[in-house]
């Protein structure tokens, strides 16, 4: 199983391809490690940012989007423009979209530990919510 785990921040969607396949763990590399909104508020952009999505999960043969989740409220919520890029992928055919709260990932995590060290993965700083809310969702 492939999935594209997403975390969303501001008008950029963070991404890491992960891979589950005999009970083992593994990072494919992948074209691109985030894409950007250019105005959540022209429909061009909009319609650009998932076209640009569905074509990822389409070349890399994924059916299976996780997205961590984002407080509605307070002083950690998510943005429009986040929330905007949410609904784009929830709307591509083809893609089943899970969710996983900080509370989910912490939970998974304290039963099924990281076995590597995030800077021995390869991946960049900036994909390690995403890279953590995907193990923790494939480790089910």
């Amino acid at each position: 199983m492939k999935i594209f785990a997403v975390e969303l921040k501001g008008n950029e969607a963070h991404l890491c391809l992960l891979s589950l396949e005999q009970g083992m763990f593994s990072i494919p590399d992948c074209r691109t490690q985030k894409l950007m909104l250019q105005s959540s508020t022209d429909f061009e952009s909009m319609r650009h940012f998932q076209k640009t999505f569905s074509k990822l999960a389409e070349d890399y043969q994924v059916t299976q989007v996780v997205i961590k989740s984002r407080e509605t409220r307070g002083k950690h919520a998510g943005s429009a423009e986040s929330f905007k890029m949410e609904a784009a992928i929830q709307l591509i055919e083809g893609l089943e979209v899970s969710f996983m709260s900080n509370a989910d990932v912490k939970e998974k995590l304290k039963r099924n530990p990281l076995s590597v060290d995030f800077r021995s993965t390869g991946l960049r700083q900036f994909q390690e919510n995403a890279f953590v809310t995907g193990y923790a969702f494939l480790s089910k």
